[in-house]
């Protein structure tokens, strides 16, 4: 079912249907600078141009470019120097929310965290061990 939202672009209301987060007239426009940025990249001398370079040549913002990096529209795989920031540490990434080196971090920590659960669970446990040696029934 479609809902009625305002463009986060231009604030013009228009119909949200799950396709786009943005009205038509902004996706024409923003098809447009895909366009320009896309015939900026396919020249041989341009592909490995980083994100600063492609907005100062062609005029596009920065967060654009990160949105079609993270929708696949510009492949990392084209274009080496393309991601967009780490949500972590503002690293430029390929894939994912955060760079490998925040990943890397975060499952040290969760894996200190499982040993630390662990070595508590067996104290709690040695603590309700109960010896009872000298307690005989006759």
């Amino acid at each position: 079912m479609a809902e009625i939202r305002n463009c986060p672009s231009c604030g013009e209301l228009f119909n949200y249907i799950g396709i786009r987060d943005i009205c038509n007239k902004c996706a024409r426009n923003e098809e447009e600078l895909y366009e320009v940025v896309y015939r900026f990249l396919r020249k041989r001398e341009n592909r490995a141009a980083t994100v600063e370079r492609i907005v100062e040549a062609t005029g596009v913002k920065e967060e654009l470019l990160y949105k079609w990096v993270k929708k696949k529209r510009l492949h990392p795989a084209m274009f080496p120097n393309l991601g967009y920031p780490c949500d972590n540490c503002g690293r430029l990434t390929n894939n994912g929310k955060l760079c490998d080196r925040c990943k890397g971090e975060l499952t040290a920590d969760l894996r200190s965290f499982e040993a630390t659960q662990e070595f508590k669970d067996k104290v709690t446990e040695n603590e309700r061990a109960t010896y009872l040696a000298g307690k005989r029934s006759r």
